[in-house]
């Protein structure tokens, strides 16, 4: 006997709730993210960036500035409708925190390192539903890493280097910056302090530890300033420092290596490394 039909019961498809709707709406409110983004061809989900977005050159002509790093226009970013915005750091917290209350998804990266900026690029792309394209961005700068750690490995001297964050008061470089320097086949004067992520943490109290260092190579990014030479040559005291008296002092684009992503793998590193194996070449004369 044929078991009557229930006219109550769903005749279409039950929903798979196993879909996720990835973001199309992305604002990043670091230089990092954005790059990233770029290098793995979804850029045209950004819809608003930091003002201190530099690369690719392009985007300063193609995203709407709607921060700075520790200001944000909330209003701004809420009326571009973001489905995911991209933060970094506790200096961020405060707008992360405003746009929490707005009920906006936000994300905030806090990595340091080199390890942490690679997985920050797997899980952005994760965050985008394109994990292939990070692993792919990834193994691209891991492969540039190697080479420049390969030809570092051939340098018959490693200079000791200070890297200079920023001048008042001064502040030594971060964790990926001092993992860089001794990548690129430097010796990172200042390796004690790499470990702290907080720049209050990283001062150099006293100005003439730096002479006591002796550090053969000066490299200086002061953070969105321009370099002063000439102020930093002429500190007291520092006309004792062979970086100075052979005259080893150099500026790298704080954007190319103060920015915990891709610029600081690819420009950045190889910036370091021209100026630690000019340095070896000259000692070899």
């Amino acid at each position: 006997m044929t078991k009557p039909s229930n006219p109550n019961a769903h005749t279409e498809p039950l929903n798979d709730f196993t879909q996720s709707k990835w973001p199309t709406r992305i604002i990043c409110l670091t230089e990092e993210t954005t790059e990233a983004l770029y290098l793995m061809g979804e850029d045209a989900r950004i819809v608003g960036v930091s003002a201190y977005a530099m690369r690719p050159e392009r985007v300063k002509k193609e995203k709407p500035k709607v921060s700075a790093f520790v200001d944000a226009r909330i209003e701004k970013i809420l009326d571009l409708k973001p489905d995911l915005v991209l933060a970094f750091s506790d200096i961020q917290g405060d707008i992360v925190r405003d746009l929490v209350k707005q009920g906006v998804d936000v994300h905030c990266f806090n990595h340091r390192s080199i390890a942490g900026i690679m997985q920050m690029i797997r899980t952005l792309s994760a965050l985008i539903g394109e994990p292939q394209k990070g692993e792919k961005l990834v193994a691209q700068l891991n492969e540039s890493l190697m080479h420049i750690h390969s030809s570092a490995a051939e340098l018959k001297v490693k200079p000791r280097v200070y890297f200079e964050e920023w001048f008042d008061p001064l502040i030594t470089g971060i964790t990926w910056v001092s993992e860089l320097v001794e990548l690129a086949g430097g010796i990172d004067c200042y390796k004690e302090f790499a470990c702290e992520s907080l720049a209050k943490n990283r001062i150099i109290a006293n100005t003439d530890e730096v002479i006591d260092k002796q550090p053969d190579i000066i490299i200086a990014s002061w953070c969105g300033r321009r370099f002063n030479k000439e102020k930093l040559v002429s500190r007291a005291g520092w006309n004792k420092i062979p970086a100075i008296i052979n005259d080893d002092v150099y500026e790298i684009n704080s954007t190319d290596i103060l920015q915990p992503g891709p610029a600081a793998l690819t420009d950045g590193v190889t910036a370091i490394h021209e100026i630690i194996a000019n340095w070896a070449q000259k000692q070899a004369q």
